[in-house]
């Protein structure tokens, strides 16, 4: 009699769990999509662009998410795809989020897939960083303003609450909360919790109540 021996590196849903798993901790906004362009996964960093759960993009086409801004770019790619040509295709692209602009370079690659034809693409976007004022500062054309989710979980760290904690309150990931939290950082030039939590007080972001925060 033979015996087979399991072997789980062999096994193609084991290494699907492992991408899927990198996938979700991956900082950069990512999706991963059919040929046809339609969402078939996507990690926090590009959910949170929106404010949306993964599985909320999920279904969704990348042309409903970004603007091309050269259109015959395009049908270019799609020529590509039909000779079977397989490398990385940049596209420069705009997309509005709460009720703002944005731009940046969104590179689409095909994924080689041994199980058919046509191959998935992995689509990775890199966001143009805000441009500087002429004294060197960001330019601010006014208060900054938080979306509601984030003045929830700007609310909900400066109660002392655990990223975990965060994250089952406003129904994301850890990741995601994690995302949002370096943001926020970022805009609000604060290079940890407790320097947002006090910075956001100076701006009148949080109530005189949230401050000081509790411990984690």
């Amino acid at each position: 009699m033979t015996v087979t021996v399991y072997d789980p590196e062999s096994d193609p849903a084991v290494w699907r769990t492992r991408f899927l798993n990198l996938l979700d901790r991956t900082p950069v906004p990512t999706a991963v999509s059919t040929a046809e362009g339609v969402i078939t996964g996507a990690n926090p960093a590009l959910a949170a662009l929106w404010n949306l759960t993964p599985g909320r993009l999920a279904g969704r086409h990348l042309l409903d998410l970004f603007t091309p801004a050269d259109p015959r770019r395009l049908s270019k790619f799609d020529s590509a795809m039909r000779g079977g040509r397989r490398s990385r295709y940049p596209f420069r692209v705009r997309w509005t989020a709460a009720g703002s602009s944005y731009e940046g370079e969104l590179t689409v690659e095909p994924v080689s897939d041994p199980a058919g034809e046509p191959p998935p693409l992995l689509a990775i976007l890199r966001a143009d960083e805000p441009r500087p004022a002429a004294d060197g500062r960001e330019d601010a054309a006014g208060p900054v303003a938080l979306t509601a989710l984030e003045s929830r979980i700007l609310a909900l760290v400066a109660e002392g609450r655990t990223t975990a904690v965060v994250a089952r309150t406003v129904g994301l990931s850890g990741d995601g909360v994690n995302y949002h939290l370096a943001r926020l950082c970022r805009r609000l030039d604060a290079s940890n919790r407790t320097a947002l939590v006090a910075r956001a007080y100076v701006l009148g972001l949080l109530s005189p109540a949230a401050w000081p925060p509790a411990a984690d």
